[in-house]
């Protein structure tokens, strides 16, 4: 195997200079960049992680624990956070929970044991103060998504309060008067949220929301489809329905082809998230867009401030957008 001696005697340079270059430590100019790139792919040169950690204390890895891997929101994050580590020189270690707090610990395990430098969480379930107490033995570790109250980690979030209220607005713009909000759990920072901001939008249009439209659950389809079939059900079948997630929407969507109902002709409907298949569903899912990759970039951005030693902000706030396709319509008369 090449060394990094190899690689600077052929680049014609010290092999500090190749080390510092390839840790993003030094500027050089555009000629020695490219004898020491040319060096680096003719000799097939791969830094020895094993004794770069054993020397410097760092794995030059970072890992991101996510709740699901299957779900596209995950999906695209991890994306993102593995092109903007890569252009650092970090690996990254992707490891699923599926919502479960042993797992979610065992990663904070790794995490204070130093297989990996630093860590971004991002979570799904309400924390009973467990985690919180953990994070506090173990840094760096960045937030995206939800917060995790008491950990006092930084966190990179969107704007779900506006996003919701936009989301109302413009399902009142529709004519909507009986609209229902279909929300996840109660405790997630995102869920609290966007119910505050469906409430103010009912509120800015002198509107109240009936208290049994008003539903809480997980951000599944299934809570989507079970939630959906008890408003039809009711008394007063609300004519919208704000779904605070696209996976919620799906669940939606089924309940109201099940019943015999149709989107938008017997209920409009608007989501949070802009998935990939919200504009391939049918019709197109009019939905709240979060800028998934952007959250991704800065979430690593902002853990590797960490791992320098840098100051951060607490938390970062990203702008979303309304997305409108074809699933609002005004109420029948």
């Amino acid at each position: 195997m090449a060394t990094i001696h190899d690689v600077a005697a052929s680049a014609g340079v010290s092999a500090t200079t190749v080390s510092r270059y390839l840790n993003h430590r030094l500027d050089l100019p555009a000629p020695t960049v490219a004898r020491i790139e040319s060096a680096i792919a003719e000799l097939d040169y791969r830094p020895n992680l094993l004794a770069k950690r054993l020397s410097t204390g760092r794995s030059e890895a970072v890992s991101l624990v996510t709740p699901e891997i299957d779900n596209p929101f995950f999906a695209s994050l991890a994306a993102a956070v593995e092109d903007e580590a890569q252009r650092y020189g970090y690996a990254v270690f992707l490891s699923s929970t599926r919502g479960d707090v042993e797992r979610e610990l065992a990663s904070l395990r790794r995490l204070a044991d130093r297989h990996v430098d630093g860590m971004i969480l991002t979570t799904n379930r309400p924390d009973d103060g467990t985690l919180a107490a953990a994070i506090a033995e173990s840094a760096p570790i960045v937030l995206i998504d939800e917060g995790i109250p008491g950990a006092g980690l930084p966190g990179i979030y969107v704007e779900n309060e506006t996003g919701a209220q936009l989301a109302t607005q413009h399902l009142i713009a529709n004519g909507h008067t009986r609209i229902a909000m279909l929300g996840g759990p109660p405790a997630l920072l995102s869920a609290r949220e966007r119910r505050q901001g469906f409430m103010r939008g009912m509120a800015e249009a002198g509107l109240a929301p009936w208290p049994e439209h008003l539903r809480f659950g997980d951000y599944t389809r299934d809570f989507g489809r079970a939630a959906t079939l008890d408003l039809i059900g009711g008394l007063q079948r609300p004519t919208a329905i704000f779904a605070s997630s696209d996976y919620i929407a799906i669940g939606v969507y089924e309940a109201l082809r099940d019943a015999g109902l149709s989107v938008p002709g017997d209920v409009s409907l608007v989501g949070f998230d802009d998935m990939a298949f919200a504009e391939i569903m049918a019709p197109a899912l009019t939905t709240v867009r979060q800028p998934i990759a952007e959250m991704g970039r800065l979430g690593f951005q902002t853990l590797l401030s960490l791992m320098r030693g840098e100051p951060v902000p607490s938390e970062r706030r990203l702008p979303v957008e309304l997305i409108e396709r074809d699933s609002v319509a005004a109420p029948r008369s």
